[in-house]
């Protein structure tokens, strides 16, 4: 059982006050190792700067979009088995389909409860502790 506050998290959402949320929410669940991005390719530029466990990612945004991010993870040799969750408003079939194909570990929709949050982490990384 993994311990919460050894995850390395990055939170990437171009809404500030989402990104306020989820760290909180991971704090509330004992998460307390994360850092914010405000895009895609801001996000890209920190996963070759900094290690990290998972990314929790937003699906719209601007310059590089989640699936974009994912795509992007999942092809480079360095980062493609890193965890990845899409944190999203949008649940159409096909979109979740494509975030499928391309390796996601998971999907949390908006608005999310702190519950809901943990449970997805731990469907990746077991429970935590």
């Amino acid at each position: 059982m993994p311990q919460a506050g050894d995850i390395k998290i990055m939170i990437v959402d171009d809404h500030r006050a989402m990104r306020l949320l989820v760290g909180s929410s991971l704090r509330e669940i004992g998460c307390n190792n994360s850092r914010e991005y405000a895009d895609g390719e801001e996000a890209l530029r920190g996963l070759r700067e900094r290690s990290y466990d998972l990314v929790i990612s937003d699906l719209n945004m601007p310059k590089l979009d989640g699936l974009g991010l994912l795509s992007a993870i999942r092809s480079d040799p360095a980062l493609k088995t890193m965890a990845v969750i899409l944190l999203t408003s949008r649940g159409e079939v096909p979109l979740v389909r494509q975030a499928v194909a391309l390796g996601v570990n998971n999907y949390l929709m908006k608005p999310f409860t702190m519950a809901a949050l943990k449970q997805k982490i731990e469907a990746v990384f077991g429970p935590l502790t």
